[in-house]
């Protein structure tokens, strides 16, 4: 999908506005003799900007506009290396509240509705980006934060929410713990948005079923606004993106050069009209595409793909490159298996080979002996790698607030 005129004058003037400035991407565009673009192919050819980066300016230093511009910074969640801050001004966050009551009327949700907002405030963009949508909207906002399940349930059933708002893990806790108290009678939920981190198809299913509610998948980087860049809309599972604001291309991670639209490669987004921190064609490491058709729902916004996951999710074991996803489809081929999983990659020094522990989860109803030995099976066939298997009750590994990290590889600490 190539920018439309209204999109390439609006990057033309974000380089315009850049290189009058002392700020990271300013002093890197007048160093490489960048002074604005005319085309899709000058587009094309301007570098990719990375989280980097954005590590490598901080804390300010992709700052464009003044001090006296600025009204709020927000932190990404990563745990490694320099955090990555980004500064925002009142326009900034005015923007980021009309596309997020954009994603909120999308999902079906109105000012009739109760939002429990359950993911975190303070640095993370994520709390307050759904209650600033929500106000904008005008709905009530319930602003819970994570944590205090108790709480959570009291205020879910007095204040009759109804829309939760989570990670897809604190989702699925809340809905194993209504159905383990058997409250689900008082419980007026309707709808759940849900971001931050991918989810399987299981999980969906299991989340949809335990809450009886209809499930919406929130997009969004703390480096572009936060989540709320776009959703899903009622009739299909592609994601709507507002084009007024950010413009996506899909490239080949390993070439970086675009691919038809239609064809699975990584996001790469430019901020169109963001003053604090503009971003041109910064690189996500998602994994989805663009889907060519219009959707039957009738909405003109673009669409990419349910993201897949993400290029550095990679992992390999015993030479062979795995993604969750990977992991996910063929746990959803075994019967009696739930979404959680764990796995763990260790290196076996005696033996000088890399082993594979992955620990499922699977109701009582199933034989766990022959539950492992069908995931071994079926990792084999369809991988080319064998993994030692363990089967667990459903229930037993950690469920978590926030996001659920589910590959922990021991050979690089």
């Amino acid at each position: 999908m190539k920018l439309n005129e209204v999109q390439l004058g609006q990057v033309n003037a974000q380089i315009q506005r850049l290189i009058k400035t002392d700020s990271y991407y300013g002093k890197m565009y007048r160093d490489m003799g960048i002074d604005g673009i005319s085309s899709q192919e000058d587009f094309e050819k301007l570098p990719f900007s990375s989280k980097d980066d954005l590590r490598n300016a901080y804390p300010l230093g992709i700052q464009a506009v003044p001090d006296e511009e600025v009204v709020r910074i927000h932190s990404s969640s990563g745990t490694t290396g320099k955090p990555v801050i980004i500064p925002y001004t009142a326009k900034d966050v005015d923007d980021w509240a009309i596309m997020f009551a954009r994603c909120y009327e999308t999902a079906g949700i109105t000012n009739k509705d109760r939002i429990q907002i359950t993911p975190g405030y303070g640095l993370w963009t994520a709390g307050i980006g759904f209650q600033a949508g929500c106000e904008k909207l005008g709905a009530m906002a319930i602003p819970m934060g994570p944590g205090n399940t108790e709480k959570q349930l009291q205020m879910m059933i007095d204040l009759r929410s109804t829309v939760i708002t989570a990670t897809s893990s604190y989702a699925l806790l809340l809905s194993e713990e209504i159905n383990k108290r058997g409250i689900r009678d008082q419980i007026c939920l309707k709808k759940g948005v849900f971001g931050s981190e991918r989810w399987s198809e299981k999980m969906r299913k299991s989340i949809s079923e335990g809450l009886g509610i209809e499930l919406y998948d929130i997009y969004g980087l703390t480096e572009i606004y936060g989540p709320g860049i776009g959703i899903n809309c009622q009739n299909e599972r592609g994601i709507h993106y507002w084009d007024d604001y950010i413009y996506i291309e899909i490239i080949d991670p390993k070439t970086g050069k675009p691919v038809p639209d239609g064809t699975e490669g990584e996001i790469v987004i430019t901020t169109l009209v963001k003053e604090g921190a503009p971003l041109i064609r910064f690189r996500t490491h998602d994994i989805s595409r663009i889907i060519p058709e219009k959707c039957s729902c009738g909405r003109s916004y673009p669409r990419i793909d349910v993201i897949k996951g993400r290029s550095d999710d990679m992992f390999k074991v015993h030479g062979v490159n795995m993604f969750p996803s990977q992991v996910e489809e063929i746990l959803k081929k075994v019967d009696g298996v739930s979404s959680e999983y764990s796995i763990n990659i260790a290196h076996d020094d005696e033996k000088n080979r890399d082993v594979m522990l992955l620990t499922a989860e699977a109701e009582g109803r199933v034989n766990f002996d022959n539950t492992e030995k069908k995931i071994a099976e079926l990792f084999k066939s369809l991988i080319g790698v064998t993994p030692k298997v363990t089967v667990v009750p459903v229930g037993t590994l950690p469920r978590s607030e926030k996001k659920t990290k589910r590959v922990i590889d021991h050979r690089n600490q």
